[in-house]
């Protein structure tokens, strides 16, 4: 680990970190430290870290937006890379076409990209107005809501390899399914193409502004949580099983099955990963017991974690 903290420290990547706690960059305020951490502040610092961490045999955990992942409590061992300030920005391709094509930096807030898109009168993106986390998290988790998947919108995306590459991806290279993407190889997205359709900025308003109210009836608000745990099942809702269960309210340690939606998990203060974890646990097995259903988690678990059961 020194030696990979001296190579990135001679190319001045500012930055770095050792032992730094991660909870504060995730959604659910819940993390412990890694071993090192990185923020790079360019594609140049990214790429030679990367290669420096390839060649030192130090394993790379990529983290986005930190919404849709419980980081485990004894943190992360190796270099934990999150891309910040240097990849929030977009570039719009007016072609005077129907379509505009926009390319997004990976760490740009996707509700920030949508609240731009509807001003600018393209449409394609509406749906996801109030979805919490990253333009790049959102590509990797497929996310959807209301009927609409942000890989209907996407035409190609740039990315590193954990060997410091940058490579292109064409659509066809992007497999996505729900509430996933599939990718050939084991790299981090740096930047996503989206193209767009004109529309009328007054309708994108409406349906924005009703998808939102749509969001805030369902979903809870004012305390840490990282969205949706479980995947609905096919013709089925996660929630709705849980609350048949009579699980909306369960409360493990500091972690809490949300009285407003059972298909969120939140931390009611001072939370720890392995409480989030146990209470979905119990979540499992119960809704199974019930219904004959085994709920798959949405969330993706990052660091240093006991195995965790499976299906009965």
């Amino acid at each position: 680990m020194a030696e990979l903290e001296r190579c990135v420290l001679a190319m001045n990547a500012e930055g770095l970190a050792s032992g730094k706690s991660l909870a504060a960059y995730t959604s659910f305020r819940i993390g412990g430290p890694a071993d090192l951490f990185l923020d790079p502040p360019s594609e140049e610092v990214l790429s030679a870290a990367l290669a420096d961490a390839a060649r030192l045999e130090v394993p790379v955990t990529f983290l986005g937006g930190g919404t849709n992942v419980l980081v485990a409590d004894r943190g992360v061992r190796g270099l934990v890379v999150r891309l910040g300030k240097a990849f929030q920005w977009a570039d719009w391709t007016d072609s005077g076409q129907d379509r505009v094509v926009v390319e997004a930096g990976a760490a740009l807030r996707l509700a920030r990209l949508v609240r731009s898109s509807v001003e600018k009168g393209l449409g394609g993106l509406e749906f996801a107005a109030g979805i919490p986390g990253s333009v790049g998290g959102g590509t990797l988790m497929n996310a959807g809501a209301f009927g609409g998947e942000i890989g209907n919108a996407i035409t190609g995306a740039r990315a590193v390899t954990k060997s410091g590459e940058i490579v292109e991806i064409g659509r066809s290279e992007l497999s996505f399914s729900y509430r996933k993407l599939a990718l050939k190889a084991d790299v981090m997205i740096i930047s996503v193409r989206f193209s767009l359709l004109r529309e009328s900025v007054g309708s994108l308003r409406r349906r924005m502004a009703a998808v939102q109210e749509k969001r805030r009836r369902k979903q809870p608000a004012g305390l840490p949580n990282a969205g949706s745990v479980f995947k609905n099942p096919n013709g089925e809702f996660a929630g709705r099983l849980i609350e048949a269960a009579g699980l909306k309210g369960r409360t493990l340690g500091k972690a809490s099955v949300s009285p407003d939606h059972g298909n969120f998990i939140v931390n009611l203060g001072g939370a720890c990963a392995t409480e989030v974890r146990d209470l979905m646990g119990v979540v499992q097995e119960e809704v199974w017991e019930r219904s004959g259903v085994w709920l798959e988690p949405e969330l993706r678990f990052i660091g240093d974690w006991d195995e965790v059961a499976g299906k009965p």
